[in-house]
């Protein structure tokens, strides 16, 4: 048989017997529950509509977070990056896969030289012109379990992005909540100091008419401060949450104002109904799960590249060209040069160096299918803890709503004993400070609610989906409880 088509019956040969070492991949299974058990009324739905279409945040109905949001997903430098190491993944991949391929060069040469040759002296030109290539058949699947290591990185680096766009989007949320939260708690003090201006007015009045004592001065005085003081507390808060919020979408603080919440409107964001779906869905929901599993995937892969350097390595080689004293003969027939080749190389040796590196690879799979369900079983976690968190503060503001009406009855009867003399003025700073303080906490609860909600939304994924990590997140839509 002529050379080269011994060489073709070779690789022929070579590319039909061609397997890939090492175990093929099966996902990590999960004991998953049924339903959740915090779900109560809930109805189990899709948390990613087709018919949708929204981002999340959007069934809050601000449309300054709708704009903020858009911002952060436009100038964040976390997302920025998530996507710069995204495409990093990508292109090893590509680096990976040309692995499969032969490689083929060219080259031309050009020399001028004198030579001595039985004492006589020469002088005179050489030039050439060649390919040559060279081939290594992928016979036990190394380089292609590379591959599918390196494209199960890539994914899980699609799911980090969108892990890091959901993380960004959810603290974004939290924190022009807690801004508005704020905002809320400002406008409750500045009426507070209000009441407790025109009281010290009142008690000071008092005072001079001989009605009542300077202690209960003082003590209207002390408690005007007190506000006071807390007012400007709550305004530092609220510049750092603005701050945080500024550097979330992509600008220096000195360049970001948010402008505080009417009064009349103190809380925007109103609170959708978000039902978490069934706990099977979570695996297909969350980025996070996703990664996780697709890690394991590319660590399963790194098995079969450790046990493919059991195998010999077959390299093949080909090379052709043209050589001439003259450069116009450079093509002429007598100057044509040509070689094919094979070469087989095995290890005989290595002082466990294969075997240590196929149960390092062992061990790096073992890691990442523990962490995949962790992972799960974490998700699992802040889905029960959300549900439940929402179920207990529903109840616990409905309480709280009737704290706040009752201490409003009694600050009114106590301000109205005061000024008929029938009631120290401690009688009134007492209810007063019960009634400011039930008030507060009813909006921290309001507002602890929404906050669940958003938790909920990122402990359920925030609508994004396995089948297209790279689209962005899509509402919920609105669902009966």
């Amino acid at each position: 048989m002529p050379p080269r088509l011994s060489l073709v019956a070779l690789a022929a040969a070579a590319l039909l017997s061609a397997c890939a070492a090492g175990p093929d991949y099966v996902r990590p299974t999960m004991a998953v529950p049924a339903a959740y058990k915090e779900s109560g009324d809930w109805k189990p739905a899709d948390p990613r509509p087709a018919a949708s279409g929204l981002a999340w945040w959007t069934a809050y109905g601000d449309p300054v977070l709708d704009g903020l949001e858009a911002d952060a997903d436009n100038a964040n430098q976390n997302i920025r990056q998530a996507e710069a190491t995204y495409r990093q993944a990508k292109a090893i991949v590509d680096e990976d896969r040309a692995g499969l391929f032969p490689t083929l060069g060219a080259t031309f040469g050009a020399e001028r030289g004198r030579s001595n040759t039985s004492g006589v002296t020469r002088t005179g030109n050489s030039f050439s012109l060649g390919l040559a290539g060279s081939w290594e058949p992928d016979l036990w699947g190394s380089v292609r379990r590379q591959v599918e290591s390196g494209v199960a990185s890539a994914q899980a680096s699609a799911d980090d992005l969108a892990a890091a766009r959901l993380s960004i989007q959810t603290t974004l949320a939290q924190d022009y909540l807690q801004a508005r939260i704020a905002d809320q708690q400002i406008d409750l003090y500045t009426s507070t100091i209000d009441a407790y201006t025109k009281a010290l007015k009142l008690t000071s009045a008092q005072h001079a008419a001989g009605v009542a004592l300077q202690s209960d001065v003082s003590l209207a005085q002390a408690q005007l401060s007190q506000a006071q003081a807390a007012a400007v507390d709550l305004q530092a808060t609220r510049a750092q949450l603005e701050h945080a919020i500024a550097v979330l979408t992509g600008r220096a603080p000195a360049q970001f104002t948010l402008t505080a919440a009417p009064a009349s409107q103190p809380l925007a964001l109103k609170m959708p109904d978000t039902p978490a779906g069934l706990p099977s869905a979570l695996l297909e929901h969350r980025p996070d799960i996703a990664g996780a599993e697709r890690r394991a995937a590319a660590a399963n892969a790194n098995i079969g590249v450790a046990k493919a350097a059991y195998f010999p390595q077959l390299t093949l080689s080909a090379s052709g060209g043209f050589g001439a004293a003259a450069l116009g003969n450079l093509f002429d027939t007598p100057g044509r040069v040509w070689s094919l080749g094979a070469a087989l190389a095995q290890t005989i040796f290595d002082g466990g160096l294969r075997t240590a590196r196929v149960a390092q690879a062992e061990a790096a799979y073992d890691i990442t299918v523990a962490q995949y369900k962790q992972t799960v079983l974490g998700g699992f976690q802040q889905v029960e803890d959300e549900l439940a968190l929402l179920r207990l503060l529903n109840q616990e503001t409905a309480f709280q709503d009737q704290a706040v009406r009752a201490s409003q009855q009694a600050e009114q009867s106590a301000l109205a004993q005061y000024r008929a003399g029938t009631a120290s003025y401690l009688n009134v700073v007492t209810t007063q400070t019960t009634l400011l303080n039930n008030q507060r906490t009813l909006v921290q609860l309001r507002g602890r609610l929404v906050a669940a909600s958003i938790s909920l939304v990122s402990a359920t994924g925030g609508g994004w989906s396995a089948s297209d990590p790279l689209a962005a997140p899509v509402a919920a839509s609105a669902q009966a409880q």
